[in-house]
């Protein structure tokens, strides 16, 4: 499957009477995307501010960060089964905006929302402090249950992204690059000296609140599958999970997801890139069992020598990630993990809640437990008001001189198990 990815910088967002991109220069007019997200009957209001890199300011709670695109060839349209019809996407000619970001956030719907600084040390562990980000915050209609928050949200966030996205369909982008995988003959056939190597994407799935969704579909009701890396470029996979910020791959990682851009820039040269295989993370053992198996049977039936692995989530998590190591190397598949710790605020606590004398190959995303002070910021986007209650916050959070003292986990993209913005506390 072959994509064109056509880039588009942009160098700063500002309102304006029409919608536009003109000289880098993303214009939103606030009426027409305010519309757009009041689509959905559960949001109440909503407000749009822009966040730029630098400035003294905090969102919060975050719930997605989105990279708005535009399919300008080939089949289907971004966000299949979520904006567009299901169709296979992942050929043809996408146009990405970079360097920006739509960022959802609103009253708390769990208790694992995260925190975007644009300045200070915690703009250190999110690459969302780097991205110009036009902001929606939601507010819900009274009596809403949370999952149907959730869900307004996402699709809001959705909309809006599509919405800015086809703003660069008559653009010219800044750069052009291609990406292509081959079938698994031709592959043979072209690389028969290289490594056939994949990349297996554990996809959070673990229920309410705790879901991804590939082609609109919630993961937990999927079976392993394969997948050409170039679909999610389209937004086939996309976030619709409220766990620890650190944990969850908000829908920009997956669009940008940097272990299939790093197995790209690989590919042909050092190893042969054969496809990506996406499986769950399930609650029950049966669920577990079946997807572990059905993985590694698709490593094996692929005839691989190589697969890296990563995990979304921890805890419970880790019991898949395990299970996905050991039956992939019984296959004698040579297998690497990509995961976070939560070690304790000391360090010294086991890392992970499973494993095994298989998983001797590990990346780790960093210790999710450490402490950081964020100074208080001259302007918050959202609210505070649940800043004690986000996972890695406690009652004693929100100090006196307004600075907090927070785990790494309440940033949002610190240590997601995709390696996006790696960090070590070691």
């Amino acid at each position: 499957m072959r994509l064109e990815m056509g880039n588009i910088y942009i160098k700063d967002i500002q309102f304006a009477d029409t919608s536009e991109i003109k000289d880098g220069i993303l214009y939103v007019d606030k009426g027409a995307v305010k519309a757009i997200a009041l689509e959905d009957e559960h949001i109440q209001e909503v407000t749009f501010d822009i966040a730029r890199p630098g400035e003294s300011v905090r969102i919060t709670p975050v719930k997605d960060v989105i990279e708005p695109r535009v399919k300008v060839e080939g089949k289907g349209g971004v966000f299949p089964g979520i904006i567009s019809k299901v169709d296979t996407v992942g050929s043809g000619k996408t146009y990405a905006l970079k360097g920006m970001a739509v960022v959802t956030a609103g009253r708390i719907v769990g208790f694992q929302e995260g925190i975007i600084d644009m300045t200070g040390p915690g703009a250190d562990y999110t690459p969302f402090s780097k991205t110009l980000n036009l902001v929606m915050v939601c507010e819900p209609v009274e009596g809403i249950k949370q999952h149907e928050y959730e869900k307004a949200v996402r699709f809001a966030g959705f909309r809006v992204a599509a919405y800015i996205g086809e703003l660069a369909r008559e653009l010219t982008p800044d750069e052009t690059k291609v990406y292509e995988t081959c079938g698994i003959k031709e592959g043979i056939t072209q690389y028969p000296d290289l490594p056939r190597v994949a990349y297996v994407q554990m996809l959070q799935s673990q229920g309410l609140l705790h879901d991804t969704y590939v082609y609109g579909v919630d993961a937990k009701k999927t079976l392993p599958t394969i997948l050409s890396p170039t679909e999610i470029m389209d937004g086939a996979i996309v976030s619709g999970n409220c766990v620890s910020a650190c944990d969850k791959n908000p829908t920009y990682v997956h669009e940008n997801n940097p272990v299939v851009h790093d197995l790209f820039e690989e590919h042909g040269k050092t190893l042969n890139f054969v496809c990506q295989i996406i499986t769950n993370e399930n609650v029950y053992l049966a669920d577990k069992e079946r997807s572990s198996d059905w993985t590694a049977k698709l490593c094996k039936m692929l005839d691989l020598d190589g697969v890296i692995v990563s995990q979304e989530g921890f805890g419970n998590p880790d019991t898949d990630l395990i299970m996905n190591c050991k039956k992939i190397e019984a296959e004698g598949i040579k297998t690497v993990i990509i995961t976070d710790e939560y070690a304790g605020r000391d360090g010294k606590s086991q890392s992970l809640a499973d494993a095994h004398v298989s998983a001797d190959a590990v990346v780790t995303g960093g210790n999710a437990n450490e402490v950081i002070i964020l100074p208080k910021l001259d302007k918050v986007i959202g609210t505070l008001d649940y800043v004690t209650k986000i996972a890695g916050a406690s009652e004693d959070t929100l100090r006196e001189d307004g600075s907090l003292e927070v785990e790494l986990q309440v940033i949002t993209g610190a240590t997601n198990e995709t390696g996006f913005n790696k960090l070590s506390a070691r």
